[in-house]
């Protein structure tokens, strides 16, 4: 079974950075994909990136693409989070996701979650 592990959450002030860290295990083969969502308080869930196996490409979402970089591990297994220049609008808890066989593609609703990790950004 699919398992995920996110970490790197915390409180820091507006402008700084933080880094996630999402680790995943237990695919069955070597076709799935691990993203990063968010949601904060009263709004919907927004997807953030996405690193595809095999291949290892990443995608990010435009609105932040400036200012949130998404790296991956070698083997596929670690998908991180570097988020710079925070903002209080950042705040929400982080999902780190997984699904199978997507063949290529970045889906929206992913069928593994991890427990979320909180980011909150003080202004």
């Amino acid at each position: 079974e699919v398992q995920l592990q996110a970490s790197g959450g915390g409180l820091v002030q507006a402008g700084g950075s933080l880094r996630l860290s999402c680790e995943a295990s237990g695919f069955s083969s070597d076709d799935y994909a691990i993203g990063w969502f968010r949601q904060a308080p009263g709004k919907p869930r927004e997807g953030l990136s996405c690193v595809i196996s095999p291949g290892g490409a990443i995608y990010s979402s435009p609105s932040v693409k400036d200012r949130f970089t998404s790296t991956s591990d070698n083997a596929i297994s670690t998908l991180y989070l570097q988020m710079s220049s925070l903002k209080p609008e950042d705040t929400a808890v982080y999902y780190c996701a997984a699904e199978e066989f997507v063949r290529g593609v970045c889906g929206i609703d992913p069928e593994y979650w991890g427990r979320g990790t909180l980011v909150t950004v003080s202004s």
